[in-house]
């Protein structure tokens, strides 16, 4: 397990530039990509701490590649996977000491699928222990596992989580493309706050078997990677053939093109996101601007109002599969795990509270265990939940307004580093509905507020995915 360690400077550090370039990587074999990532986690992650464990079979993995020779979809592309997620050779910790004998029989069918397509697995990325679900007092990026992953831009600023040391390994170019997972925002926000593209797809179109849960109803793998293209490419390997539209999701990821994909599409402008700080505003309305030149048509002012309480309502969803769903996945273990219950975690943390809370509680643990809903009032949450952000919100919005996609601003630039106080969230984002209401949700890096980057968001239609795609990569090339 790859030692975690403390930071020793709050100096302004210098990201690298991306993993070569697409093409350059392309004429690399996968042995020599494979040993340039090793080199530059090595210079570079003692500061940046992104990478948990790096797979004991990388290296042969990549010279089994080469050695079969010819084409494959990803062909040799290294890839860093977030430590929820099962991959063979190394523990699935959720950056837990609890987790440490966690050790899979096999390959999640994400990672089995990114394998087929011709990827090594690097290794694991550090995260926010736990998907950022033990306190309300949580440090982004931190894990008792992996220590604290910081800022690819500024160290001594968050890297957001929960899928932090994917957004980081990827904005230090250690790899093109790095797997996070997200329920509400972690993708998105590591995504933003590192300056790199991050790809929540559409809920349901990726396997959640193999991956620690949060909450089933909104938990999804998606990539992190230094363009859409590479986003798009690594998303189409992983998608289940179970999914909902599966054969245009896969031909369109894999072919996006210039083409006039912007002429004449309808883009709505979240509102909501517009008049928190006027540096942010700049960016979107630069972006807009962009848009109009290729000749879409804005829509302006899309407003989605929630009912009342019904934030406090998907919380309560949140809790409640929390402890649902992790006992489940515990007990489908075959290991030391499966024995283990979120309460055995909770009297877990407290006996070994110098390690597991020295930086703070287990409050939301201690609430979900607590929970008491029954089973016809958590159908009830659920059920108006999708009904708020389909039916009557962003389904609703799309068809009455006839949009291709929604754009406005993912949300604020990184803050400080905080392990007294915690996280702090400045200013309004996109991520809400989307999360619940499962559609796919695209951030790209759209310019900087005071040197921090910050990211311009894409919402699409459920189940096309590629079609958001085509419309984004069409963007970044204006």
């Amino acid at each position: 397990m790859k030692t975690a360690i403390k930071l020793v400077s709050c100096l302004l550090f210098f990201v690298a530039q991306p993993y070569a370039s697409v093409g350059q990587a392309a004429e690399l074999s996968a042995v020599e990509k494979v040993q340039q990532s090793l080199k530059l986690i090595d210079a570079k992650d003692d500061i940046y701490n992104a990478v948990i464990a790096i797979s004991p079979n990388a290296q042969k993995d990549a010279e089994l590649i080469d050695a079969r020779g010819g084409e494959t979809l990803l062909k040799g592309m290294p890839i860093l996977i977030k430590d929820n997620i099962d991959m063979q050779g190394l523990p699935t910790t959720a950056g837990s000491l609890a987790l440490l004998e966690n050790y899979p029989e096999k390959d999640s069918p994400s990672v089995a699928q990114l394998k087929q397509a011709g990827a090594v697995i690097l290794g694991k990325a550090n995260l926010s222990e736990w998907a950022n679900f033990r306190s309300q007092k949580s440090s982004s990026g931190w894990s008792a596992v992996g220590g604290q992953t910081v800022n690819a831009n500024d160290p001594s600023r968050s890297p957001c989580g929960s899928s932090s040391g994917s957004g980081v390994a990827v904005a230090l170019g250690y790899v093109e493309v790095a797997i996070g997972t997200e329920t509400h925002g972690s993708i998105i926000c590591p995504a933003t706050s590192n300056g790199v593209v991050g790809f929540k797809p559409t809920h349901g179109i990726i396997s959640g078997d193999g991956i620690v849960p949060l909450a089933t109803s909104q938990d999804t793998a998606g990539p992190l990677a230094n363009n859409i293209e590479n986003a798009a490419l690594v998303l189409s390997a992983m998608i289940s053939p179970e999914a909902q539209n599966y054969e245009n999701l896969i031909k369109g990821l894999q072919a996006l093109s210039d083409g006039d994909a912007l002429d004449g599409k309808r883009i709505g402008v979240m509102a909501s996101t517009l008049g928190y700080d006027p540096r942010r505003d700049k960016l979107l309305v630069a972006a807009i601007d962009k848009l109009k030149l290729a000749g879409a048509i804005i829509v302006d002012d899309v407003t989605l109002t929630p009912a009342e309480g019904f934030w406090a309502d998907n919380y309560k969803l949140l809790q409640y599969e929390f402890k649902r769903d992790l006992n489940g996945y515990f007990k489908a273990r075959n290991n030391a795990l499966k024995t283990m219950t979120l309460a055995k975690l909770i009297t877990f943390n407290n006996d070994n509270a110098a390690e597991e809370m020295k930086h703070f509680d287990q409050s939301i643990f201690d609430a979900s265990a607590a929970l008491e809903l029954s089973e016809k009032e958590y159908k009830d949450i659920k059920a108006k939940g999708h009904t708020m952000t389909r039916e009557n919100g962003l389904d609703k919005v799309f068809k009455e307004q006839n949009l291709d996609a929604i754009i406005g601003i993912t949300g604020g630039p990184a803050w400080k580093i905080d392990h007294i106080n915690g996280d702090s969230f400045f200013g309004p984002g996109m991520a809400g509905y989307p999360a619940v209401g499962g559609h796919p949700h695209v951030t790209v890096p759209g310019g900087t507020v005071a040197g921090m980057p910050t990211g311009l968001s894409f919402i699409g239609k459920r189940f096309e995915d590629h079609t958001l795609a085509q419309l984004i990569f069409r963007f970044t090339k204006l």
